[in-house]
């Protein structure tokens, strides 16, 4: 069953999922208080994941100055999250979507019908999505999108 692509100007989904360290994060948390910028990627400790991770590791402190919460989504489980989180330093929450779950409710597609997407949304203080990035290879552009939609 083919789910929809969640698109700007949408209402971005309730959501739900356990970080590394076993605390559950949940989009309640977030709506009427903060933008939440969460990026889908592929996996753990792979070249352009950890690239990516790394870049928005980089950038936390411009994500926090705006007031944003950055999220990372894979569908690794908490110990690989753990792990990657620890040997690169990563200061955001690593959500486990083990099932596929939180991808489904997002619309993530998969690259070339195989591999689990990368992409970044944007979702304001309201709960509606402000930017749809999705780029399979170019990790750093997500970060610069991302924030960019933010300071618009």
């Amino acid at each position: 069953m083919a789910t929809k692509r969640l698109q700007v100007g949408d209402r971005a989904p309730d959501y739900e999922g356990i970080d590394q360290n076993g605390k559950s994060v949940r989009s309640s948390d977030f709506v009427g208080s903060r933008p939440v910028v969460i990026f889908f990627y592929p996996k753990d400790n792979t070249p352009v994941c950890t690239k990516e991770a790394c870049a928005f590791r980089d950038s936390y402190a411009k994500f926090s100055q705006i007031g944003a919460e950055v999220i990372g989504v894979s569908g690794d489980g908490e110990a690989s999250h753990r792990g990657f989180a620890e040997r690169y330093r990563l200061p955001f929450s690593l959500l486990s979507d083990t099932d596929g779950t939180l991808r489904a409710a997002f619309g993530v597609p998969k690259t070339l019908g195989l591999f689990p997407g990368r992409v970044t949304y944007v979702i304001d203080r309201e709960g509606v999505i402000r930017l749809v990035f999705s780029a399979q290879l170019a990790s750093d552009g997500h970060v610069k999108a991302a924030l960019e939609a933010l300071i618009r």
